[in-house]
């Protein structure tokens, strides 16, 4: 069959079975299709016959424990024995590699040999299985999971954090679901339905997303196993096994999901690195440098692409954070970037905070708007010289350690992208200045003067966008940016944590009203965000036993605290006379706790739990007004003993409301 014939037979059957399981008797037909193997030659029959390597002895051995396995008859066993041991022992000799136990090739086989394919039809499609969709070096240089990893942490971060406390590599529990294809750890049926998707999408990334999904759903099993760190192991790799046949169809949707939610540049950049026969001449160095990203890098071509698309569900969309110092970007920027210096947050934390603060505002109201500067992907640019880009790699390291999502570089930083649009500078990069733009005048030391900076702030017709206003904003000296980014955090409602201390306003919450601690559902829509404290501030760090033993200490329980996100925290809750304190646990630091919040028991007004799930309890705090109640606040804890934990914080809520109306 033709190159045409062969591409039109696999769209066609592609567009029959529309990304679906195929019925049992298409499937050996199909798959081949699928593989491109359809009618190919016999390739094993140049076998010689001679099986003479080292390691004969043992392929011969896994080859007849598959089969025992199997349950075949007698007469069938030698013979199925016999051809799996002749096809690894040709696949090795022709391709001058080892066999080795924990290889995945028998694991691989196994549900081809359900097929009853001839010899010949097996070989090939083993052996485009194996080209195609096992990632290279999966077992000597562990290339494909350092890329997994900043997939993982791109998606999730707290667990890929979570993971790095406890020292668990992807490699040690995905490294048999990606040289097998989840051979190893799922039902055949589960894996024939797998396979059938698979093959129809003829991509071999989808095997990351495939394991993002594996991961993403078991994160509470991960994050709150107490296991010590191989049980913990052993119980992930096995976490495929969860799976059923029916599961599949929305399993492989999910993992295309995630699949559009992740920058290309993942795939093109690694494809010849990972799945291609021979590397691609100027990538080998990519290869290193996965193995030492903070995150995922965006090429300057997609980030371009990306921001010039129409919106859709879909599409990845950035919100370009220019970390450049502030002469260098008054002198060439990308005219859609957010600017965020990242000398600041060594030269001045509380203004940098104050600038990270108005670049989320900034963040959710172009995306709000609909605006091409807005995207839920956060890619910060820096210059392209290691002098200034060690600074950005610390604001980025900032921005994980957060656990924010969606986290990216651009490669080559402004450098890069002066390159590209090296031939339309005057109109792709805004306010471009080539005396003073470090790329076109390398000995250029970018020193922006009072005269220089004089029409910043004038309305240049073509810049008057609320994003355009908010970039003109960052280039203002660091007086007026202070006061500016003050006011316009004001302005849009963003607010920090609040501690609330005795002597704040508390009013007549409880006298002649209705109980407020009620034991039923949560009211939806009251206004307040739960998770008020804030990470952004440096927190005490304090011993945990120390605490536990204060003497005005009245109860103590260990809890989860839930952030607005979703994420948990293990930490203790401790209730004194007049305070109740969340204490979150280090992880790297056993008995060492951070005191994440402290609330003045006067300031609760509201005590809630969840009807189905009470031992979900939410602290609502506030003042009460005129017009009722008004909340400021919310705490969400998971409260393993909550029928306790809320009897004493009520008792002791009364006693200091008694003493401070006294």
């Amino acid at each position: 069959m033709d190159f045409k014939a062969q591409n039109s037979t696999i769209t066609a059957s592609r567009n029959i079975c529309k990304g679906r399981p195929v019925p049992e008797h298409l499937r050996a037909e199909i798959w081949q299709i699928c593989l491109n193997v359809e009618g190919k030659a016999d390739s094993i029959s140049s076998f010689d016959g001679f099986f003479d390597m080292a390691e004969q002895s043992l392929l011969r051995s896994d080859c007849t424990a598959l089969v025992d396995k199997l349950g075949n008859d007698e007469e069938d066993k030698v013979s199925v024995v016999s051809d799996l041991e002749s096809i690894i022992t040709f696949y090795c000799k022709s391709r001058n590699v080892k066999y080795s136990t924990n290889n995945g090739w028998l694991d691989i086989l196994q549900p081809l040999l359900s097929l009853k394919l001839s010899k010949a039809e097996l070989y090939n499609c083993f052996y485009a299985i194996v080209a195609k969709y096992i990632p290279q070096d999966c077992v000597k240089n562990g290339k494909p999971f350092h890329l997994f990893r900043l997939l993982l942490q791109y998606h999730d971060p707290e667990i890929a954090s979570y993971l790095d406390t406890k020292r668990i590599t992807p490699d040690s529990y995905i490294k048999n679901w990606f040289t097998s294809l989840f051979a190893s750890a799922c039902d055949l049926k589960v894996i024939t339905k797998m396979w059938d998707v698979y093959f129809q999408h003829s991509d071999p990334f989808l095997i990351f997303f495939m394991s993002l999904v594996i991961l993403v759903n078991a994160r509470d099993i991960i994050l709150l196993s107490d296991e010590s760190k191989p049980n913990l192991i052993e119980t992930m790799s096995m976490f495929p096994s969860g799976l059923e046949a029916d599961d599949i169809e929305d399993f492989c949707a999910l993992a295309q999901y995630y699949y559009n939610k992740t920058p290309q540049s993942f795939k093109w950049d690694y494809q010849s690195i990972l799945f291609g026969n021979k590397l691609i001449q100027g990538k080998s160095s990519l290869v290193d440098q996965a193995s030492q990203a903070l995150c995922l890098p965006v090429s300057i071509s997609e980030l371009l692409e990306a921001n010039q698309q129409a919106v859709t569900e879909e599409s990845v969309r950035y919100f370009v954070v220019d970390c450049r110092p502030a002469e260098q970007y008054n002198n060439g920027h990308l005219s859609t970037a957010f600017h965020l210096d990242a000398n600041l947050m060594l030269q001045n934390p509380v203004e940098f905070n104050t600038a990270v603060h108005a670049l989320f505002a900034a963040q959710q109201m172009a995306i709000a708007a609909g605006s091409v500067a807005g995207g839920e992907h956060l890619c910060f640019m820096g210059s392209g010289r290691e002098e200034e880009d060690q600074y950005v790699f610390m604001v980025i390291a900032h921005f994980l350690q957060k656990g924010h999502q969606y986290i990216c570089s651009c490669q080559g930083g402004f450098a890069a992208l002066h390159e590209k649009l090296k031939d339309n500078l005057s109109n792709e990069i805004a306010d471009h200045n080539a005396k003073r733009c470090i790329v076109c005048n390398p000995d250029s030391t970018s020193s922006t003067s009072e005269l220089d900076n004089t029409d910043d702030f004038k309305d240049s017709g073509k810049d008057s966008s609320l994003f355009g206003k908010l970039s003109n904003v960052m280039k203002s000296k660091s007086a007026e940016y202070k006061e500016k980014l003050t006011n316009y955090i004001k302005n849009d409602q963003i607010s920090g944590e609040r501690h609330v201390s005795n002597t704040d306003k508390v009013g007549k919450r409880y006298r002649n009203m209705a109980s407020v601690f009620t034991i039923g559902d949560d009211e939806e829509g009251e206004e307040g965000s739960y998770g008020g404290s804030s990470d952004d501030e440096p927190r005490e760090v304090v011993s945990l036993e120390t605490w536990l033993h204060k003497p005005d200490l009245i109860y103590h329980c260990k809890c989860k605290e839930i952030k607005a996100n979703g994420y948990m925290y293990p930490s203790y809750m401790l209730i004194v006379n007049s305070h109740l304190y969340l204490l979150r646990e280090i992880p790297k630091e056993k008995n060492m706790v951070y005191i994440q919040s402290r609330r003045a028991l006067g300031s609760i007004v509201k005590i809630t739990s969840k009807k189905r799930h009470p031992e979900l309890i939410t602290f609502k705090y506030g003042t009460s007004e005129d017009d009722g109640l008004k909340i400021t606040d919310m705490d969400r804890f998971l409260i393993p003993t909550a029928g306790d934990a809320m009897r004493i914080v009520k008792s002791q809520i009364m006693k200091v409301l008694d003493a401070l109306d006294s």
